[in-house]
């Protein structure tokens, strides 16, 4: 389904969790995507993009988790097909970046399927698994065309980076430091992923509400 399409449809449910995206939000690229064979096999669904077509800000994660099936709502990407939709982690930064005056953000992640390492824990993607998704990636961002790109974590970071040809250097030195990407000609800002905010977030010197309004005089 092409953003085009879903032009005017509002971004958000109304159902009592306004931060829930709406189904038909989702930017399905390829609906049986099978480029890597280890996560075809983990996955029970691929976690795709989904928000307002004419977002200004794009948040990019790294991947989604295995999810909880029995949630009610929030059951994750896994489980959804929309990225950014755990309990902890979806809710968690959908209400971050919506504080920051985005409530419309398009949420994606930098690869589609859950990584599983076997014993149904999440393991980090590999750097081809990466490579393989960056295509949809792409895809996304030509489409969207936001002003900001929100990197949640490292390896969304270096995902973005990879655009320009550039490696990452030390995460943690990058979070709330805004770079321009020249292969798309946006601003690149990295965060903290919001499943490790609270361990790093005191070591960064900020406490949750200086973090909160450090993003928002960042975004447009």
């Amino acid at each position: 389904m092409a953003p085009s399409e879903r032009e005017g449809r509002p971004p958000h449910r109304n159902d009592g969790d306004s931060h829930f995206p709406e189904t038909d939000s989702a930017f399905v690229l390829d609906a049986d995507c099978t480029r890597c064979p280890e996560l075809v096999a983990c996955r029970t669904r691929i976690s795709w993009g989904n928000g307002s077509s004419d977002a200004s800000v794009m948040v990019v994660g790294e991947a989604p988790g295995a999810g909880d099936p029995d949630a009610e709502q929030w059951q994750g990407g896994n489980h959804t097909g929309m990225a950014y939709t755990t309990r902890h982690s979806g809710r968690r930064i959908r209400k971050l970046i919506a504080a920051a005056g985005h409530a419309d953000a398009y949420y994606t992640n930098a690869v589609k399927c859950v990584p599983c390492d076997g014993d149904g824990s999440n393991r980090e993607p590999t750097a081809t698994e990466r490579a393989n998704c960056r295509t949809h990636l792409d895809t996304e961002l030509d489409a969207i065309e936001p002003e900001v790109v929100v990197s949640t974590g490292k390896h969304a970071t270096a995902t973005m980076l990879a655009f320009d040809g550039r490696e990452l250097d030390g995460f943690l030195d990058t979070v709330l430091d805004p770079v321009e990407l020249d292969a798309f000609d946006v601003m690149l800002l990295p965060l903290l992923h919001p499943s490790y905010q609270d361990v790093w977030l005191s070591r960064l010197g900020y406490t949750e509400s200086e973090y909160r309004e450090a993003i928002r005089e960042r975004l447009p």
